[in-house]
């Protein structure tokens, strides 16, 4: 069993951020509220009230979503950005960011989205017509983050974006990730990068083997020297 007994929650405008150590189950956590993973049920037999069946339960906007397929959960405004950012590496970076926005039902606000997408990273601008196979890791990563803005999210899950960037670019993405959340769009963060992360956040979870072991403002999970040792590495 990857995730147990994991409860969270974002609210509107919230950055939340979701830290721990490799194996934590965090990418699954993000894949399971996306629907790109389903839950699986445990039935317990026996107890005193007969059998309890255990499943994990996804509400967003209040509703139920977690037995949707995929691209339901994501017309209904809750995207994912993935890990190792995936562009679709032989379409140039502007046929890249139309796909964002392929649900959208006629296409409403392509153009003003597209806008704002290059104000928010002005170098994808100049690239648009480059194959997105031949961009640096920094700028695929902005491509990604990009083609999500496309679809305009209601919640936007990141999946550990600085992955293997220079600080300065890492620098400069979080400043991004942050201006998205102030622009009113929900984050929910998944970050190897504690510091940066505890930065940004309103709140904070620390997820180990597949639960939540603490929960809370990044001044009062780092005053913990238990919790900044032994699950934060500081």
């Amino acid at each position: 069993m990857i995730l147990n007994d994991l409860s969270l929650s974002i609210g509107q405008e919230e950055l939340v951020s979701v830290v721990g150590p490799n194996g934590a189950g965090k990418t699954t956590m993000l894949r399971a509220i996306t629907g790109l993973v389903r839950w699986e049920k445990e039935i317990l037999r026996g107890s005193r009230y007969g059998d309890i069946t255990i499943e994990g339960t996804v509400n967003f906007c209040g509703e139920r979503i977690d037995q949707l397929p995929a691209h339901e959960i994501a017309r209904k405004g809750l995207l994912l950005c993935p890990e190792r950012r995936r562009p679709f590496r032989e379409m140039t970076v502007l046929e890249n960011l139309k796909a964002g926005a392929y649900l959208l039902k006629g296409g409403e606000g392509f153009k003003e989205t597209l806008r704002k997408v290059y104000s928010m990273f002005p170098i994808l601008k100049g690239r648009e017509n480059q194959i997105s196979g031949t961009l640096s890791g920094g700028e695929q990563q902005m491509l990604a983050i990009g083609r999500a803005m496309m679809f305009q999210p209601q919640l936007l899950c990141i999946d550990e974006p600085s992955t293997g960037l220079a600080p300065l670019i890492r620098r400069d993405l979080f400043l991004r990730i942050k201006e998205i959340q102030t622009s009113g769009i929900p984050i929910l963060l998944v970050e190897q990068d504690v510091s940066s992360a505890f930065k940004l956040s309103n709140r904070n979870y620390i997820l180990s083997h597949g639960r939540v072991i603490a929960e809370g403002t990044s001044g009062k999970l780092l005053a913990d020297e238990t919790i900044r040792k032994t699950y934060l590495g500081l």
